[in-house]
């Protein structure tokens, strides 16, 4: 129980004590005088009883003198006749009439629930966070003793940004190892990164670490309606951290109050950009060697004030990266450390396959094959388990209901066995991995491929082969169908927009040179890129686009050569995937060769 309750229980306690003495004690206490039935008739016949109040068997009396006594009836039906004949009062009571205390209840019961009510309302006025008068308190959720702990040991595919934030631990654990040399810790870490890849386990692992309290808030928990709402809980936050130093003051998603100021649309009061001085007041303002770190995550690194991340406030910038194979191949081990594999669960070929996903995705990944699994009653995850989770992941989930006509499903054969077959022809292409006409989310087949390694940096040889494996699926549809569909829509918008970026963003072409055309145009208020500044002219626009034409056509030429002149192997591609619908590695290999029929079960 809080102080304040145990108080209001006391004074509640005592207050009653207090009614319940008064109450007793202002009873009015007569002296009764008890006769017997003989005496009082006797009275009565004399004139001396002035008035009576019965009460079952029980008479209450007053005499002429003012006397009270009590006496017994016995059964006597005359007495009332005998009472009226000699002027006698008489008053009748029920023999179950409610006791003292009752009436006390009765009586005192309304005031108490008005006081109540009373301290309930003032309560709420003056109480914890959210209440009228404490609204101005810090809503931030203190994690000091948390029952599983976060570690790095939960933490994989970011082990630049762990080492980088050790030295964070080693401060919150030993401050005096870093100030005896005259040092300072930074007052403030900075964690970039897109979304999903583990910026607040991070934070979360670093506190664990460290075993020091850590209080959690998001950004747009200072902001309410009431003005200076969100100055004062900056304020009190800093307040409790100081308190409870060493600790780290974790704020998620601080663009919500970090935002570059006067960037808003209009004049006025501007609440949010109040809550951001108090921030960077607060931030400047305690001493380092409190112990008391501010560890901030986002997402959008562009949009924040620059006085947020100068020296002295956001010292370190840690950039949280999405991870790359390795990192990928880690994370996987992590999340499945509870999970029973299987024996050809191959780890490192998911990680290969699962390229720009984060950490997020590839938990969510795990716990779809979980699902998978459970639900064909396994006692292990299998490869084909995760790989269904894989596919569900990057594509959706199979539409196995969708109707689909044989002539749909044979343009779509080809179109998949085109693709496969100019990647396969086509060296320094990244290997297929399998090949399915199965229709998932809204693409009615898919040609994966799996890189060997992760790539940084694309070549243009890299990207015009890309070109010709993303036309592969139209030429051969217009060789063996004579026709042209919308299957190919994802392809064209996606090679367009290669050869575009290609010309306007890596210079890589050779009529227009080194250049980069087309500055971006962000508002920093809305904090998106609407649009492109064009800074070049009409006639430069015609020769981007002729370019952006020429590159795509000539894909698209290669494509048709390679298709022309493999058409075997293309219908026996074609062929296997309308009878399996899906082509491992192994199959699509065996079948180019010919080593294998097309018709093979």
């Amino acid at each position: 129980m809080s102080p304040f309750n145990k108080k209001l229980a006391l004074w509640l306690a005592a207050g009653f004590v207090l009614v319940l003495l008064f109450s007793l004690f202002s009873r009015t206490r007569v002296q009764v005088r008890e006769i017997s039935y003989t005496e009082f008739i006797a009275q009565v016949e004399k004139g001396l009883v002035s008035g009576v109040v019965i009460k079952d068997q029980e008479i209450f009396g007053t005499d002429v003198n003012g006397l009270t006594f009590e006496t017994f009836v016995p059964e006597d039906a005359g007495l009332i006749k005998v009472l009226r004949s000699h002027g006698v009062s008489i008053k009748a009571r029920p023999a179950s009439e409610s006791p003292w205390y009752l009436d006390i209840l009765i009586s005192w019961v309304p005031i108490a629930l008005l006081i109540a009510v009373w301290v309930f309302f003032m309560r709420q006025m003056g109480g914890g966070g959210g209440k009228v008068l404490s609204i101005g308190k810090s809503k931030a959720r203190l994690f000091s003793d948390q029952s599983e702990k976060v570690t790095f040991q939960d933490v994989a595919g970011i082990d630049e940004a762990k080492e980088e934030l050790g030295e964070i631990i080693d401060f919150l654990k030993d401050p005096k190892k870093f100030t005896r040399l005259g040092g300072r810790i930074p007052k403030g870490v900075l964690l970039m990164g897109a979304p999903g890849t583990g910026k607040t386990l991070l934070a979360r692992a670093i506190a664990g670490e460290a075993d020091v309290p850590f209080f959690s808030i998001s950004g747009s928990d200072f902001v309410e309606m009431f003005v200076g709402v969100g100055a004062s809980r900056v304020r009190d936050l800093f307040v409790q951290g100081k308190k409870h130093a060493p600790c780290i003051i974790f704020i998620d998603e601080i663009d919500a109050v970090g935002r570059h100021r006067g960037a808003g649309l209009g004049g006025g009061h501007d609440e949010r950009e109040q809550t951001l001085n108090q921030l960077l007041v607060e931030m400047d303002g305690f001493e380092s060697n409190e112990g008391v770190i501010l560890i901030s995550a986002t997402n959008r690194p562009d949009i924040l004030d620059p006085a947020l991340t100068r020296p002295g406030r956001f010292d370190r910038l840690v950039v949280v990266p999405v991870p790359d194979v390795k990192g990928r191949e880690g994370i996987l081990e992590v999340h499945s450390r509870e999970t029973p594999l299987a024996d050809d669960v191959d780890l490192a070929v998911l990680a290969r396959g699962t390229p720009g996903l984060s950490g997020a995705d590839l938990e969510n990944m795990v716990n779809e094959a979980a699902l998978l699994a459970a639900r064909s009653d396994k006692d292990r995850l299998e490869m084909a388990d995760f790989e269904e989770a894989k596919d569900k992941a990057l594509m959706g989930t199979a539409r196995k209901s969708m109707v689909i006509s044989d002539d749909e499903k044979r343009n779509t054969a080809y179109h998949e066995a085109g693709h496969t077959l100019v990647v396969k022809k086509l060296p320094g292409t990244d290997p297929i991995h399998k090949v399915t006409i199965i229709p998932r989310g809204r693409a009615m087949g898919l040609t994966q491929q799996l890189p060997m390694d992760e790539k940084h940096t694309y070549p243009k040889k890299y990207l015009l082969n890309n070109l010709a494996v993303l036309m592969g699926g139209r030429a051969a549809e217009e060789l063996v169908l004579n026709e042209t569909t919308t299957g190919a829509g994802n392809d064209l918008e996606r090679a367009t927009e290669t050869a575009r970026k290609m010309v306007c963003e890596w210079g890589m072409s050779d009529k227009l040179g080194p250049l980069a055309f087309g500055q971006k145009k962000e508002q920093i208020f809305l904090g998106r890129e609407f649009g492109q500044h064009r800074d070049y002219s009409e006639e430069t626009a015609v020769l981007i686009d002729e370019e952006v034409t020429r590159l795509v056509s000539d894909a698209y030429e290669r494509a048709r050569k390679i298709v022309q002149h493999n058409m075997g192997a293309l219908h026996a591609l074609a062929q296997a995937l309308l009878e399996r619908e899906t082509l491992a590695q192994s199959d699509i290999d065996a079948i180019i060769a010919g080593d294998a029929p097309a018709s093979q079960p």
